[in-house]
């Protein structure tokens, strides 16, 4: 998309939306005025990245006519200034999928392997935490089930704030630990699995149908080291999703009502993005399509022993840095991820 392009599609909104009755339709007037502050966001973007060249190029001319060492390191810094914008706003300009910019529904679960596994769904749920810290996010944890001896079985966050589930939504999947165990007085090797699930926060603008004895609700009290994360009240509600086996919960709130409120939320989302996979699904039959294992797939291996690495096992991209990993530090998995979906998915 050039800057004329965008340019004229903002002239045309700003028609639509000077219209005395633009605000009749409440839904469609939201649409519009969302897509004209991403574009308007977007043009600024591409304006400030075009004032950079330009100056960077008069830079160069000058420094062709007078030679400085001084000037010259400074015009290297601003380069690889310019180089890291452009490569945000292409990582931005890949976050176009209908809900890339909705808040994200996080949930981790530890596989199976006891106490190893539950630790290391731990570590995970720390590592988004610090993630969404660095990049300005709020975090929700609606859910937060810990383990007798150590670590959580699962825990449940929202995480709020834009493009929140365009970045997280490469996360889904089975992220795989080796390691010598800290709990193996033999201090053996362990392999350890932990299940990620991201789906986006849809809002009341979409509709999903739920049948009430479809429903399974029970309450029950918030328990273990939840710390500042959850009320220990008996408000905490469970609903299950008879026909679908899918089950929500929700603690985080004071009262049963609000717990509940918020759980369904969630399980709105989660029946909407299930029928969202199932069309995906029957789409990809229809165009003679191989089907892809999403759920249950193993996307990225983090190795402490006996050597240190991180590999994504769609992308490929690696590092040795284990320790920025879990402290938050994979934008750079991230950003590879959303490059490589759309090089796989060119028709998406």
């Amino acid at each position: 998309t050039n800057l004329e392009d965008i340019k004229q599609k903002l002239k045309e909104l700003d028609e639509i939306m000077s219209s005395p009755d633009f605000w009749n339709d409440q839904k469609k007037a939201q649409k519009i005025s969302a897509e004209r502050t991403y574009l308007s966001d977007k043009l600024e973007k591409l304006n400030n990245i075009e004032e950079k060249i330009n100056y960077l190029e008069e830079y160069i001319e000058l420094l062709e006519l007078e030679p400085d060492e001084e000037a010259k390191q400074d015009l290297e810094n601003e380069i690889k200034n310019l180089e890291t914008l452009i490569n945000k706003f292409e990582v931005e300009s890949l976050l176009s999928g209908e809900y890339d910019s909705k808040n994200a529904i996080v949930s981790v679960q530890a596989g199976s392997g006891g106490v190893e596994a539950c630790d290391w769904a731990e570590m995970l749920l720390r590592m988004y935490l610090r993630w969404a810290e660095k990049n300005g996010y709020n975090v929700e944890i609606v859910d937060y089930q810990p383990d007798d001896v150590a670590g959580i079985k699962s825990a449940t966050f929202i995480v709020k704030g834009p493009y929140a589930y365009g970045y997280l939504q490469g996360e889904q999947g089975v992220h795989r630990l080796v390691r010598i165990s800290p709990f193996d007085s033999n201090k053996r090797r362990h392999t350890s699995f932990a299940a990620v699930s991201v789906i986006p926060e849809i809002g009341e603008e979409i509709k999903v149908e739920i049948n009430e004895d479809d429903l399974r609700i029970d309450t029950f009290r918030a328990s273990g080291a939840g710390g500042q994360h959850v009320n220990k009240t008996d408000s905490a509600v469970r609903i299950t999703h008879i026909p679908t086996g899918i089950v929500v919960s929700c603690q985080s709130e004071r009262s049963q009502i609000q717990n509940r409120a918020k759980a369904m939320q969630m399980l709105k989302a989660k029946l909407y993005q299930l029928e969202i996979e199932k069309q995906k699904e029957k789409r990809k039959e229809l165009e003679g399509e191989k089907k892809e294992i999403s759920w249950g797939s193993q996307i990225r291996s983090y190795v402490f022993h006996p050597y240190q690495m991180v590999k994504d096992l769609r992308t490929g991209y690696e590092t040795g840095n284990i320790q920025a990993v879990m402290d938050g530090e994979i934008d750079s998995f991230m950003e590879t991820y959303l490059k490589y979906k759309v090089s796989a998915n060119p028709k998406n």
